[in-house]
């Protein structure tokens, strides 16, 4: 039908105002994501992210109860099999229908001996389709944390994959990457619509998602900005309406900003120095770090009260163990930080001979909260006990090759043991020895055969009680060896202003922006 012109002045007017109308999410986070592929890095918050867009058979809820998504349920059908009946209607992005197919192979990329994040299904054997909308999935035992692992295993559209050559994983510590690295086709609850990396991602409304949405949102403009300053000044400006990232030094400021509300507490994540474990390092030289003593010397030298205090505000729960006090497998009894004792740190260092050891510490200045401050504090630290460290900084897309290469000598790492919320999760992915699915984020290369059996027997152990008294065990010998040293759980700040009306925030510190509502 012909429309007159007076109609469309009309119309004219009236589009600006309903674009202007949309609800419109700016977010500014702390750091890019590395890539659109889940399952290119084992890291929370590109898949956090990308949960957005993806998403798996069972999730989440925000009290971190695994409840139905892609899966409508489950149930044994023999001692190491679970069955998996499939969600009918679902579609993906591109209006393909998810199927049995896209399951398999999912499991098939997401297992790959290359794929980065097979670690994070230590216990998956096969799958094997039975209908168009039923998959048994064969595990190495009746696991009790299978469910917990799945929340992070994303399902592809089968035939996107193959269309689009993508059906090898991508990596990005090896700095392989595909089509699914910049392209998406997932079935969740937004849809991509463009990304400029390290500038802007902006995702939008899939209005034929098969939930029913909590959100309000038509767009979510996600803007990575690295420098603490530039983000307080963002949200304080309305270029942002929210940060997961706030500064902690900030925190008083922004409190007192009209129309803005602050979150803070300490999260899941606990941060870690760690060592290269190798028998030579990347140079050529013996591995002094092979040495109990220096690594003790060095656990010694650290200041975690200084760090705890000064750096971090007072805001952090200082660590003595691997694990937060939130993680099953987390013990009071473990939890009791070395004591400061720069003199006996000099001394064991002079004791064997390792006086002067010159080594490079690999941080990051946009991972972990104020961690370039923690790095230069603690190179500083194990200077005055008699090593000659140097600081090798830098942004964490440089960074995180120079150790999941295992190529850096000392380096920093943060550890929440998810999706599976238990330390079986750092036990079986850093801390045991490299082999098939386990010890991917095994960098330094060290392999300790009694931690592997009791992290081994805790994966097939389904009384709960005699599964964690494993875990501590096996954490009580990580710690004996000092294979790492805890430093303290990561605090955690989020800010927002007040066009944000309803947002869910947990210890996992995870955006969950399907349920985030702006205000009407």
């Amino acid at each position: 039908m012909r429309r007159s012109p007076k109609f469309l002045v009309l119309a004219a007017a009236i589009l600006p105002s309903m674009a202007m109308a949309e609800n419109v999410l700016k977010w500014g986070g702390p750091r890019d994501i590395f890539s659109l592929d889940p399952y290119s890095y084992g890291s929370t918050s590109n898949l956090a992210f990308l949960n957005h867009v993806y998403e798996g058979l069972v999730r989440y809820t925000p009290e971190f109860d695994v409840v139905p998504a892609l899966a409508e349920r489950w149930e044994f059908v023999a001692p190491d099999t679970w069955r998996f009946h499939l969600r009918r209607g679902v579609k993906f992005h591109d209006g393909a229908d998810f199927t049995a197919d896209d399951v398999l192979a999912s499991m098939k990329r997401v297992s790959d001996p290359a794929s980065p994040l097979r670690g994070n299904i230590p216990t998956y054997v096969s799958a094997e389709r039975i209908d168009d909308h039923t998959v048994d999935i064969k595990t190495t035992s009746g696991s009790p944390l299978f469910l917990n692992d799945m929340t992070n295993i994303f399902m592809f559209d089968a035939d996107w994959l193959r269309t689009n050559n993508a059906e090898a994983p991508t990596d990005v510590g090896a700095k392989v990457e595909g089509f699914a690295t910049h392209n998406t086709n997932g079935t969740g609850p937004f849809m991509l619509e463009s990304r400029v990396p390290d500038a802007k991602t902006v995702l939008v409304v899939n209005d034929g998602w098969w939930d029913t949405p909590v959100h309000n949102l038509d767009r979510i403009e996600f803007t990575p900005i690295t420098a603490p300053a530039t983000r307080v000044a963002a949200l304080l400006s309305g270029e942002i309406d929210l940060t997961d990232g706030a500064p902690i030094q900030d925190l008083d400021r922004l409190r007192a900003s009209p129309g803005i509300q602050v979150e803070q507490r300490s999260d899941l994540r606990t941060i870690h120095v760690v060592f290269n474990r190798k028998d030579t390092l990347a140079d050529g030289r013996d591995n002094p770090f092979n040495d109990l003593r220096l690594r003790q010397a060095i656990d010694m030298a650290i200041d975690r009260d200084l760090i705890g205090k000064r750096i971090m505000r007072g805001m952090t729960h200082i660590a003595g163990t691997m694990v937060a006090p939130d993680i099953p497998g987390y013990s009071a009894e473990l939890d009791v930080p070395t004591p400061h004792d720069p003199d006996r740190a000099a001394a064991l260092i002079e004791e064997a001979g390792l006086k002067d050891t010159a080594f490079t510490m690999v941080c990051a200045n946009d991972e972990s909260v104020n961690e370039e401050q923690v790095c230069q504090a603690i190179v500083s630290m194990l200077t005055k006990v008699g090593l000659k460290p140097s600081l090798d900084i830098g942004p964490r897309a440089v960074q995180s090759p120079k150790r999941s290469s295992g190529n850096a000598d000392v380096y920093m790492i943060g550890w929440a043991n998810e999706p599976t919320l238990d330390a079986y999760s750092i036990l079986v992915q850093v801390l045991h020895s490299r082999e098939g699915a386990a010890g991917v984020a095994n960098y330094g290369g060290w392999s300790y055969p009694e931690l592997d059996r009791l992290t081994d027997e805790a994966s097939v152990e389904m009384d709960q009680a005699r599964r964690i008294e494993l875990e501590q065990q096996a954490l009580k010998l990580a710690k004996d060896e000092v294979i790492m040293i805890p430093l303290y759980q990561q605090p955690m700040a989020w800010a927002m202003n007040d066009k944000v009306s309803d947002v869910v925030i947990r210890a996992d510190n995870k955006p969950r922006h399907w349920l985030t509502r702006m205000a009407e």
